[in-house]
């Protein structure tokens, strides 16, 4: 996938993503301060903007690096910082990358995972987005082109949102709630499933 082809492909997923902001809201409702689904409404729609404008030779590199510093300017939410360092963490990993294969992909989705949990101090199993980002990371490394690849993320995210109402949150404010987090589904790591789904959907 080159640069116009990538910049078309996230502005459709991040367009379908934006329908998923009140189930978000709502789930965050339960787990935290409810602003998620603004928080990816806000950012999806201000990177759409930044990809309007971004320039026809931009490199895949770029073109996550204007998305990373539309989504952190648009809202100030915990969330979008940690997101957007995500983003600009996976564009390092595409220094070299003129054609985004499902390699590069994996190596983007492990690289964001890595910041946001070294950002958030979080880890595995502590029922934040990681808990999706990884298994979703580790899905595109194994699959052999990108068709496979985000069917077999979609899958491993689906997998890992459903295992999180088993866990107890431990970052966030949702760690709050401590053991009464239990039983309730996280928002980020559906966020995170939702933006898959998105992306399949919009680009079919």
């Amino acid at each position: 996938m080159h640069s116009a082809e990538l910049v078309g492909a996230i502005q459709r997923g991040l367009s379908e993503l934006v329908t998923h902001a009140d189930e978000l809201r709502d789930l965050d409702q339960a787990l935290g301060d409810g602003d998620l689904g603004i928080t990816v409404s806000l950012g999806a729609n201000a990177v759409i903007e930044a990809l309007d404008a971004i320039p026809a030779e931009s490199t895949p590199a770029e073109i996550a690096r204007a998305a990373a510093k539309a989504f952190a300017n648009a809202n100030p939410s915990t969330m979008a910082a940690l997101v957007a360092g995500g983003l600009l963490a996976g564009s390092k990993s595409w220094a070299d990358v003129e054609d985004v294969d499902v390699a590069a992909v994996a190596r983007f989705v492990q690289a964001a995972g890595d910041n946001i949990a070294q950002r958030g101090k979080t880890q595995l199993g502590d029922k934040t987005i990681l808990d999706a980002i990884m298994p979703a990371a580790d899905a595109f490394a194994a699959a052999p082109d990108g068709t496979a690849g985000l069917a077999s993320a979609i899958d491993a995210a689906e997998k890992a949102v459903v295992d999180t109402r088993d866990l107890q949150s431990r970052r966030g404010r949702a760690s709050w709630l401590q053991e009464r987090s239990i039983g309730l589904q996280d928002p980020g790591a559906t966020a995170m499933w939702r933006f898959l789904q998105s992306w399949q959907k919009a680009n079919a």
